[in-house]
């Protein structure tokens, strides 16, 4: 296969308009979802905000604006064809440029500081977006985009676990988590959870997992199982849509997995409010 020359303004053109569409245009798995939990909601109350976020999300999409105020950090998962090579800049500014059109010209919310402690000065443009690279065989790059807000972001949790928890204490980790953030993340969510591999691995599937569609399973059945037991388990808890009480507190649980250590089973968990946005773009 021979070498493939993309200029960087390809990227950044890619890049503009998937933080665009994402923002504006939720996905047909997360509307498909939605509608469903409307249908199965018991809750008169828990039916009426699952009515006003369906109503919401279609004004965004026919209106072009943004489907929530938090408009998130940029996130994007890159898999980057090893036969792949940028000209006219290189691929980190492309993105980069390709975020701050994105946020200045679709009127996003720029919420990124420069210094999280101290400083905290707005960047203005939203950037740096966090970018997740893996290179992969092939002339091609995908980029899977999204925005994450902060108010379930912070919801979220990672905790080493070691082998003696087993399953059950890998559940009732992610049980827990989601016990704790309560009506806090903007229920109904998705909850994203990474289970293998160090700290920041881990930590990096359970965001990947939030951009997985709402309506696929782990390929393994036995974590396809544990997907469904805990939706179920989590759904019982109560705190339903906005947390006004229903039977609809999560639309989705994925899982993703990595090979580990002997002595460790780390295990993450990323909640994503129903504004769960991700688009895809091959280039």
């Amino acid at each position: 296969m021979e070498i493939r020359r993309i200029d960087a303004s390809a990227v950044t053109e890619t890049v503009r308009k998937l933080f665009m569409d994402c923002n504006y245009f939720i996905g047909d798995d997360v509307m498909g979802a939605l509608k469903t939990a409307r249908e199965r909601e018991k809750s008169p109350v828990g039916k009426s905000v699952l009515d006003q976020i369906i109503e919401n999300d279609e004004i965004a999409a026919n209106e072009r604006i943004p489907l929530c105020q938090d408009t998130g950090m940029a996130i994007l998962f890159v898999e980057y064809g090893d036969k792949v090579v940028i000209e006219n800049g290189s691929f980190e500014d492309a993105v980069q440029q390709g975020v701050r059109l994105a946020y200045d010209e679709g009127y996003l919310r720029k919420s990124v500081v420069s210094d999280p402690v101290f400083d905290r000065v707005n960047t203005k443009d939203n950037t740096p977006a966090i970018i997740h690279t893996k290179i992969v065989s092939g002339d091609k790059i995908k980029i899977t985009a999204g925005g994450k807000g902060f108010g379930s972001e912070n919801m979220s949790a990672i905790k080493m676990l070691t082998p003696s928890y087993g399953v059950e204490g890998v559940k009732d980790f992610i049980l827990d988590t989601v016990r704790a953030a309560g009506p806090n993340p903007c229920p109904p969510i998705v909850v994203g959870v990474g289970i293998g591999g160090t700290f920041e691995r881990c930590a990096q599937l359970a965001k990947k997992a939030t951009f997985r569609s709402i309506d696929s399973e782990n390929p393994d059945p036995r974590y396809a199982e544990m997907e469904r037991e805990l939706l179920e388990k989590i759904n019982k808890m109560g705190f339903g849509p906005a947390g006004l009480g229903g039977t609809t507190t999560a639309i989705g649980v994925n899982i993703e997995t990595s090979p580990t250590h002997i002595a460790g089973m780390p295990v993450a968990v990323n909640i994503c409010c129903h504004a769960a946005r991700h688009k895809s773009a091959e280039i």
